[in-house]
């Protein structure tokens, strides 16, 4: 088999590691392909570089292909997120002006209560707070938004900053912004750094948010579907070597090479292991499947997903979607995933939606074989997305 190179955009995260281990571990050259990896410096590159043919997939926030569905943003090119490369694997943190005013009102960082860190930040505030993001299309904002809205802090308690992800540390020590939801190991790069301090897990928020996706101009996957498949099924496949636990020393050494991340291996290991150091004063916090590549069916796009993030944006941009939102939820392109993964050993899902934030525990799922349980996918306040509620 000849091998192909297929160029693929990415960020500097931990949560690229599919595609990188993708292509470190052997997975693409055992499907014929090598990944020609393109790290961007921004979330606006990646995607024009995308959008434009400049690579033939890319690393992606969800809501970037749903809002360009949605025609929001300026770039309208139609892409197919066909899997999602991550879970999970925000961190919510604060400057460390803000972590001195919480910790004198006896505030304790436990991680496990946003409606009483939102409490705390309240009361210490002075006005709103500015929260860098790294693209105003993104899981952080929606996730800081909610938890905003639905929580002391209110629906104007804060305001968005973009900021890309490396840059965010730099960001918080100049005093542009109090506050950052950034993916890691920027987070852990900002306590490392003495300029910061995390408040908490994004999924405290949403428990199964999906973070980035595998994403491809829809007209490649229309009239390359076998070097799509290739793809999917090598970043599927470095994704479950990723969920083991004797995995992660390896993926932490490959991940802070200066070629990909750039940072101590032991910052990529907090986030891999969820072991996570809270602040300066190396208080530990472990969260369980901090950031998840694999388990619980997570690298299958639920439409279901897409809908609540285009009703949210649907809000947020004063646009009327009622008649396309089934439309544009077709981004997340179960058909896809489903079809080109059918040859592998993953179990998939037999639907491609379900009802958000109902799951309360591991729970048995009708699937191709039968052995299936989804993940825990609650809401911090309970609500649950069956398209009846306003978000």
């Amino acid at each position: 088999m000849k091998t192909v190179n297929l160029p693929v955009a990415y960020m500097p995260l931990v949560d690229a590691a599919p595609l990188i281990m993708a292509q470190e571990m052997g997975f693409a050259e055992a499907e014929g392909i090598a990944l020609d990896l393109i790290a961007a410096p921004s979330w606006s590159s990646v995607r024009d570089m995308l959008a434009f043919g400049r690579v033939d997939a890319a690393h992606m926030l969800s809501p970037v292909p749903v809002a360009m569905a949605m025609g929001l943003g300026g770039v309208t090119t139609a892409l197919s997120a066909v899997s999602v490369l991550s879970v999970n694997g925000n961190v919510i943190g604060v400057g460390k002006g803000l972590e001195a005013k919480l910790r004198a009102i006896g505030h304790g960082f436990d991680f496990a209560d946003p409606v009483a860190a939102a409490k705390a930040l309240d009361r210490v505030r002075d006005g709103p707070l500015t929260f860098g993001v790294p693209f105003p299309f993104s899981m952080h904002v929606e996730l800081l938004r909610y938890w905003s809205a639905g929580t002391a802090l209110g629906a104007k308690g804060i305001e968005i900053r973009t900021v890309p992800p490396p840059l965010m540390a730099s960001a918080l020590a100049a005093g542009d912004v109090d506050a950052f939801c950034v993916g890691e190991p920027w987070g852990s790069v900002s306590v490392e750094q003495g300029v910061g301090a995390l408040l908490l897990p994004g999924q405290s928020i949403w428990q199964f948010a999906p973070e980035k996706v595998l994403a491809v101009r829809r007209d490649w996957a229309d009239t390359e579907p076998d070097l799509v498949a290739r793809l999917m099924r090598a970043v599927f496949r470095a994704g479950r070597w990723l969920s083991r636990p004797e995995s992660r020393s390896a993926a932490g050494e490959v991940l802070s090479r200066r070629l990909y991340l750039d940072v101590p291996s032991e910052l990529i290991d907090r986030a891999l292991s969820g072991n996570l150091i809270l602040s300066a004063r190396g208080e530990l916090r472990p969260v369980e499947r901090f950031v998840e590549f694999f388990h619980g069916a997570a690298t299958f796009p639920w439409r279901s997903q897409a809908k609540w993030i285009a009703t949210r944006l649907a809000a947020e941009h004063g646009q009327d979607i009622s008649g396309r939102l089934d439309l544009i939820s077709h981004v997340f392109r179960a058909d896809l995933h489903r079809r080109h993964l059918a040859m592998t050993s993953n179990d998939l899902p037999g639907a491609s939606e379900k009802v958000e934030g109902s799951i309360r525990h591991d729970t048995p799922v009708a699937s191709a074989q039968g052995n299936l349980s989804l993940l825990p996918d609650r809401f911090f306040d309970g609500r649950i997305f069956d398209l009846t509620d306003e978000f």
